[in-house]
């Protein structure tokens, strides 16, 4: 049984700079080390931390979205404010939300270890609610005793 709580939040938009994912969808681990890349990259030329120092709160959103048929990841943050680097503004539509809670050593390990619960489990567990595709993020929301802490949020309908 994952933990997982099902929440209703406004809309609300994420400012990302991203990436095309270019495995096959059920490719886990050629997914996944895309995401790390990209992930090691964004830290390493400073995209990070330009986002952050432009943030409205501390989260670091990992977002997934399908855009015009492609597989695209982003490093986001909630903003007002605008970048010329930005990829893209991800709009997050009001209404019900799986919410999926955890931990993990580093950010990576966070996002994947809420992405496979989020997917794996908890979905297949909410009965009157279903994902039809739309923006999902894993968002960082911070540190404690060493490990990275935050939450997978997945737009839901009913069914």
């Amino acid at each position: 049984m994952a933990n997982y709580t099902l929440e209703e939040k406004d809309s609300f938009i994420v400012l990302g700079i991203g990436t095309e994912l270019k495995s096959d969808y059920t490719d886990y681990a050629g997914i996944n080390k895309e995401k790390a890349d990209f992930w090691e990259a964004v830290k390493q030329d400073g995209t990070l931390d330009t986002l952050k120092a432009i943030a409205s709160n501390d989260y670091i959103f990992a977002v997934n979205e399908a855009v015009n048929n492609k597989m695209m990841h982003y490093a986001g943050v909630m903003t007002e404010a605008s970048l010329p680097e930005a990829t893209r503004v991800i709009q997050f539509p009001k209404g019900k939300y799986l919410v999926v809670k955890g931990e993990g050593r580093t950010s990576d390990e966070l996002s994947n270890k809420l992405a496979g619960i989020a997917f794996g489990q908890a979905l297949a567990e909410v009965q009157d609610f279903a994902y039809v595709g739309g923006p999902n993020a894993a968002v960082e929301m911070g540190q404690r005793d060493g490990m990275v802490f935050g939450e997978m949020w997945i737009p839901v309908v009913q069914k």
